[in-house]
């Protein structure tokens, strides 16, 4: 037993850890950080202040993961991020496609645990720091609840991932809350702060389930009765949950760092208002066998502190996506701010304004322009508040923190400052240290001196060239209008012959665009129109298009609203091609069309985006001269998905029954590990909770493939892969002249492609 008599004070024990980082924060930016910095050799101690991690994508919040993607919802296609959060979200799909928010967390607890580099402290908040001078951490102090100890954290580098910045602050950072005055940055979009306010708001979401029986409800005497005659309220469906109910928002009024147990507490009466009006107004009949499952007990919080780095990313570099030399990492949500009031206001939930493609985020917005041994990552990055309104969503900020957590591994190894890394020939590693990892910076490719495969031949057993889509799929009608991506080369005029059936003779308008920007995936200008009179029933259209692009692009045949004509889709599904429709999608502020109010900086234009699987199946054509867009020699360009041009090597796989990619050298050469990179279709946004996906695995993902020497011996098999990036290490060595890669085709309907092969002779790990 133990037994103590009186002591005038007792302290809590104390524990002094010390690694090469600390990274006090566990949500997505915090773990995807941790990760990859313990995964490329230092050691890391992750501070999180909850019992789980993911932060809001947590459990306990339970809002998706979401990025550039806009849920398919705008023209950034090809957008998920890459990295750590791809790998994560993959995980999560393959094992969670219902989006259960608990199975998430398990998988993110797996993920940490099992990198021997990471020393995971779980319910520990950061209250304090000490500086070894006025801009250098010497330590952070935390406490945890749960086994009453106190730990002091000690790193020659610290990265804040925390939310709302409680290192940054305590340590004397310069930053910014609220809105910036429109002048400040030429930002046109910044808000009216009397009317609109500030800041945006936390909100709370909540489960609801049908028991089959009727379920009566009582309300606590905290409910707020008035909350059903909220204009937000008055049409809610019993259909939406969790975070589909974002706009329950309030405290953008409030400071929301120190007054957030006040928004808690106010949100919990508007919640369960809300349910004691559905339950007990006579409005939803339907509701009588529902009950309440879940009601957050913290509220997701949206926006605090802002702090600054040396580069404070605004409203132009999304919009006019500027490009920057030291760019690691892209955003593509839309800048979407909040009115202050959130529930209680009169104005619209939300206002988005998307740019015409994703945008690139440079290196100094990731680090404090006042401590030299601070990271910044997550929503608390050097930004703007309009810039902040894309670039705060989880798997945005996910990517940046990557970035982060490999910057830190070069200054650990280099002895460099977060500062320093952001000149040449720092950045320039950074970034390829990055894209090696899958971060697939835009229009920055992976140029790697020590990539074997970049000084070999390589071959291939057959290259598919498109000539076209077979006619093998349904009837598809245009009451919507339509069109075929296709990547076309410049300077090409095409011929396209398609299958139609009209209800009767009509006039049908074709056009061919492209896009002002050779990256983008919005088709804003017109080559070519033609209007077609069709006969009644089924036909053959040939289109002949003289105008081509004068580089090499993605082109849209876009076909006029009319539905009745119907088009023959085909069955077949391409790595790097889509059939895209101008459609809305409310959820992000996508109407088929944007036009913002003039003189807000903002453009007008179209969206065309995919249907979702089962649906989004191509176009069936015939195409002259065909498209040799699939060659083998993508395999080391260096960028790992669909940009302007496909990027992948397709075989033919109608002919080719042992599909291979050969990489050879005139003499041997010793093997330590081999990357294959592979199509998890990035046009997929993968949201980790709530909304369901129909594949555990994506269709295009390459699952069962070989690899042999030079002398035709078997050094690895796969049968099982649903990863995007498959890294293969041989201990000891393997000595061969040439690598035979063999694939196999995951489905008879699907095309799809490598994206790239990276061979080392010592490991990628720094």
């Amino acid at each position: 037993m133990i037994k103590k008599g009186f002591e005038e004070k007792r302290s809590v024990r104390t524990e002094t850890r010390s690694t090469d980082l600390v990274v006090v924060g566990g949500g997505m930016s915090g773990v995807c950080c941790a990760m990859t910095a313990a995964r490329a050799g230092i050691t890391v101690t992750l501070v999180q202040d909850r019992p789980v991690l993911g932060g809001n994508a947590s459990s306990e919040v339970r809002l998706w993961i979401l990025g550039a993607t806009s849920h398919m919802g705008n023209n950034n296609r090809w957008a998920r991020e890459g990295g750590i959060i791809d790998e994560l979200l993959v995980e999560n799909t393959y094992r969670n496609p219902e989006g259960n928010p608990l199975i998430f967390d398990t998988i993110l607890l797996e993920k940490v645990s099992e990198e021997e580099n990471i020393n995971l402290l779980l319910n520990t908040s950061v209250y304090d720091i000490e500086k070894k001078d006025k801009s250098t951490i010497e330590e952070v102090k935390g406490f945890c609840s749960q086994n009453s100890t106190k730990y002091l954290l000690r790193a020659p580098l610290f990265c804040d991932a925390s939310g709302d910045g409680i290192v940054a602050f305590q340590a004397g950072a310069a930053y910014r809350m609220g809105a910036e005055d429109q002048m400040e940055f030429d930002e046109r979009f910044a808000p009216e702060v009397d009317d609109y306010g500030e800041l945006l708001g936390h909100s709370l979401y909540f489960y609801t389930k049908d028991v089959g029986e009727p379920v009566e409800y009582v309300a606590p005497g905290f409910a707020n009765k008035e909350a059903g005659k909220l204009p937000k309220v008055r049409n809610f469906d019993l259909q939406e949950h969790g975070c589909q109910l974002w706009w329950v928002e309030y405290g953008g009024r409030l400071d929301t760092v120190h007054q957030s147990e006040e928004i808690k507490w106010e949100l919990w009466k508007v919640v369960y208002g809300i349910w004691d009006y559905v339950k007990n107004s006579g409005e939803y009949p339907e509701a009588e066998t529902m009950t309440l499952e879940w009601v957050g007990m913290i509220p997701g919080k949206r926006e605090s502190r802002r702090f600054e780095g040396d580069y404070m990313l605004t409203q132009h570099d999304i919009v006019r996506q500027r490009v920057q030399k030291d760019a690691v990492a892209f955003g593509g949500w839309a800048m979407d701010l909040h009115p202050a009031d959130g529930v209680y206001s009169h104005e619209s939930s939300c206002t988005q304004w998307h740019a015409k493609g994703i945008y690139q985020i440079p290196y100094r917005c990731y680090y404090s322009k006042n401590i030299e041994n601070l990271f910044l990552a997550g929503r608390i990055i050097s930004a703007s508040h309009v810039a902040f309104g894309s670039s705060r969503v989880m798997a945005t900020c996910s990517h940046g923190a990557q970035a982060v957590g490999m910057a830190a591994v070069i200054a650990t190894e280099k002895g460099l400052s977060p500062r320093d890394i952001a000149k040449s020939p720092h950045i320039q590693f950074l970034q390829n240290e990055l894209n090696k990892r899958g971060q697939s910076i835009p229009q920055v490719p992976l140029k790697d001196e020590d990539n074997l495969a970049n000084i070999a031949r390589l071959s291939s057993s057959s290259e598919w060239v498109m000539d076209g889509l077979s006619p093998d799929g349904k009837w598809k009608n245009l009451v919507h209008p339509s069109a075929q991506m296709l990547p076309l080369n410049s300077n090409q005029a095409y011929r396209l012959t398609c299958w139609v059936k009209a209800a009767h003779p009509t006039t049908l308008k074709v056009e061919l665009r492209t896009s002002s920007k050779q990256y983008n995936h919005t088709p804003d200008v017109t080559l070519e129109t033609k209007h077609v009179e069709l006969v009644e029933g089924k036909q053959e259209l040939t289109l002949a298009f003289t105008n081509a692009p004068n580089q090499d692009q993605y082109g849209f045949v876009c076909f006029g609203e009319n539905p009745d004509v119907a088009f023959k889709t085909t069955t077949k599904r391409v790595s790097g091609l889509l059939s895209v429709f101008r459609k809305t999608n409310k959820a992000v502020s996508n109407f088929g069309r944007q036009d913002p109010p003039e003189g807000i900086g903002v453009e007008s234009f179209e969206f065309w985006t995919p249907e979702r699987r089962p649906g989004g199946h191509n176009f069936a054509f015939k195409i002259e001269p065909a498209i040799a867009a699939f060659g083998v020699s993508n395999v080391t360009n260096g960028v790992t998905r669909p940009t302007n041009t496909p990027n992948g090597w397709i075989p033919d796989w109608e002919t080719d029954y042992q599909p291979t990619v050969t990489v050879s050298w005139d003499e041997e050469k010793k093997i330590t590990e081999i990357v294959l990179m592979f199509d998890t279709d990035f046009d997929h946004p993968m949201e980790s909770t709530l909304r369901g996906h129909p594949e555990r695995v994506m269709p295009f993902c390459i699952n069962k493939y070989r690899i042999f020497d030079s002398e035709g011996t078997q050094i690895y098999q796969k049968t099982d892969n649903h990863q995007t990036i498959n890294r293969i290490e041989f201990e000891p060595p393997i000595v061969t002249s040439s690598l035979h890669i063999q694939i196999e085709q995951p489905d008879p309907g699907v095309y799809s492609a490598l994206f790239e092969v990276l061979c080392y002779s010592d490991s990628t790990v720094l």
